[in-house]
């Protein structure tokens, strides 16, 4: 009895370490993008640590659920957008009118920033549904077929919400190009 629970104490700590290993490989190789794809949510940076740990945490306590280590990194993003979204329930945030908002920026910023917080602008401006395969294809370089499984849709569907997507964009920076050049003109 006692050879018996010596084997069964080293499988134990085999399969530990094993899930151990395991994980460190997990948060090695897609921490990076985790937390830049939470920042991107949130915009708001010890946020989107706390959200990142969060799933990171869930992780672990279901790395058994994890069989093909080819979708771990949509598997994380899963997490992290339900862990996203309980921030939600668990907070009512004070709403304020959009349109009634302005913060006006004295600072010089060079004009491949302006372009960049312009994009960000206009990206926040499109709804979820097309802003979001749209997020996933840039920062994560997801391919249609990827995102349709992250967001449990069709992949024709994905592909046109990324076409209109683009065009809404594309629209929007014309429009605004057109409405600077009256302004400057």
């Amino acid at each position: 009895m006692f050879a018996r629970n010596k084997i069964d104490n080293t499988q134990v700590l085999s399969s530990m370490k094993a899930k151990h290993q395991r994980y460190e490989a997990l948060v090695k190789a897609f921490h990076a993008d985790i937390f830049r794809y939470a920042y991107w949510l949130v915009k708001d940076r010890s946020v989107a640590e706390d959200i990142v740990q969060e799933t990171f945490l869930r992780a672990w306590r279901s790395l058994d659920a994890l069989n093909d280590e080819k979708a771990a990194k949509g598997w994380l993003i899963t997490i992290l957008r339900r862990e996203n979204a309980r921030r939600f329930e668990r907070k009512q945030l004070e709403l304020v009118d959009i349109d009634d908002v302005f913060i006006h920026d004295d600072t010089q910023q060079a004009e491949g920033d302006i372009k960049e917080r312009e994009l960000h602008k206009l990206l926040g401006t499109l709804s979820i549904e097309y802003r979001e395969p749209l997020i996933l294809q840039l920062l994560f370089g997801f391919s249609g077929e990827e995102i349709a499984t992250q967001l449990d849709l069709n992949k024709n569907t994905v592909m046109t919400r990324l076409f209109r997507a683009r065009n809404q964009l594309k629209e929007a920076l014309e429009k605004q190009n057109q409405h600077r050049g009256q302004a400057n003109g």
